[in-house]
């Protein structure tokens, strides 16, 4: 089990390192440099290529080995950054778009084939849980590194020897994959079930999309799952865009925001998240849910009031950590009981499509915060931060609801997680 942990960690560390950069360092960028909130938010058009990836994934599911995807993948991931090297971001902008736009196609094809090895590797409730907290763990430290160790550091190592660094990273994964031995038996399985569907004449089904759509939505569980995934960070999404603007804006720099933002409230999202994998085996994960959505939508009251403190002083930058600490400890929490519930749902799938379907899931639970992310600007610029920040507020308080009548009299009670026989 421990083999499988670091290998999932290691992997979801390196897809995390894009997210971390465009997520933390380019939004603070760019507002140093005089960028506005509505621009900022349409960066979010970079990570399209994950909204895509259910397209492709079919053939990540039929084609090839888990193996050959990732370290493909992988290795793609450190040209990429060796290109970004080569660019000096003030004068070649849209190079540095592109580049991060490959990177998140990249990462993207990584995700679907990570998750996939995921969901054969992993078995029974107390392996779900430490591996999509392995899952989250390791992208947020990924995210982490980039966002807020980079940001933290890049006025005193430059743009070039940040992605050099980056390259060596992704190299020596790359590496890693090609060796690791967890992957013998999913590779194996793999290399077996091409052949039997070549023979069997299942494999027309990648010609035949609509089969494949048919068997995911048949799959229980389904209706509710891809709901929830597309509304269940909304509010949240649009307070962790636009509260660190906010503070850029009236109370710190942006050498303060990477390390308090970028370093140590992401550190409070880990421990939220390793908290979920440890409960998940201990609690029912319905009643879980209920007492973190309301905690969270008491957190965002909280944050809420501090947008009417103007004035620079040491208490409100205490407040303010505490609050993005806060925030980001319920939101890594959240995401673990989140992801644990799209796993199990896709372990009902049958073995042909589940990287399909995993992959549509986590298609739509990006989708959601992509679209309301990309908008949060707007809002933010048209109706200034308070008017918007209730929006917010209001969007969080609706999803706790949602979720606690689901989980109480709705939909979730049909799929409950089972202990293992």
């Amino acid at each position: 089990m421990n083999d499988k942990l670091v290998f999932l960690g290691l992997l979801y560390f390196v897809q995390g390192i894009p997210y971390g950069l465009q997520s933390s360092l380019l939004p603070v960028y760019l507002r140093g440099a005089g960028h506005s909130l509505t621009r900022i938010g349409f960066t979010k058009i970079l990570y399209f290529p994950w909204v895509l990836k259910v397209l492709w994934a079919p053939l990540i599911d039929r084609i090839g080995t888990k193996r050959r995807w990732l370290v493909g993948t992988v290795s793609g991931l450190a040209l990429t950054c060796i290109s970004s090297a080569l660019l000096a971001p003030e004068a070649h902008i849209w190079g540095v778009a592109g580049t991060l736009l490959a990177m998140n196609a990249l990462a993207s094809v990584q995700d679907i084939a990570v998750d996939g090895a995921a969901v054969g590797l992993l078995k029974g409730r107390g392996e779900l849980g430490l591996g999509n907290t392995a899952q989250v763990v390791g992208y947020k430290a990924g995210s982490v590194f980039a966002g807020g160790g980079l940001l933290a550091v890049i006025d005193v190592a430059g743009w070039s020897w940040m992605f050099l660094l980056l390259t060596f990273v992704y190299a020596g994964v790359a590496l890693f994959v090609w060796g690791a031995p967890v992957l013998d038996e999913d590779s194996l399985r793999s290399q077996q079930t091409d052949v039997s569907k070549k023979g069997g004449g299942q494999g027309g089904d990648i010609m035949r999309p609509w089969r494949v759509w048919k068997k995911m939505l048949a799959v229980p569980g389904t209706p509710w799952t891809v709901l929830y995934v597309l509304t269940y960070k909304l509010g949240e999404q649009g307070a962790v865009t636009m509260f660190p603007l906010f503070l850029l804006d009236h109370h710190m720099t942006a050498r303060e925001l990477g390390f308090w933002n970028g370093v140590i409230a992401m550190a409070f999202s880990i421990c939220g998240s390793s908290l979920g994998g440890v409960l998940l085996g201990q609690c029912s994960i319905g009643a879980l849910m209920r007492r973190v959505f309301v905690l969270r939508t008491v957190s965002m009251v909280f944050q809420s009031s501090l947008l009417t403190i103007l004035e620079p002083s040491p208490l409100m930058k205490g407040m303010a950590v505490l609050s993005m600490s806060v925030q980001h400890f319920l939101g890594g929490l959240i995401t673990t009981l989140t992801f644990t519930t799209m796993m199990h749902c896709t372990q009902r799938a049958d073995e042909s499509v589940q990287a399909t379907h995993y992959s549509f899931l986590a298609t739509l639970e990006v989708l959601g915060k992509l679209l309301f992310g990309a908008l949060a600007g707007v809002l933010v610029d048209w109706l200034g931060y308070q008017v918007a920040f209730l929006f917010f507020l209001t969007l969080s308080a609706g999803t706790a609801l949602h979720v606690w009548t689901a989980t109480i009299t709705g939909a979730f009670r049909e799929q409950p997680i089972k202990q293992p026989q």
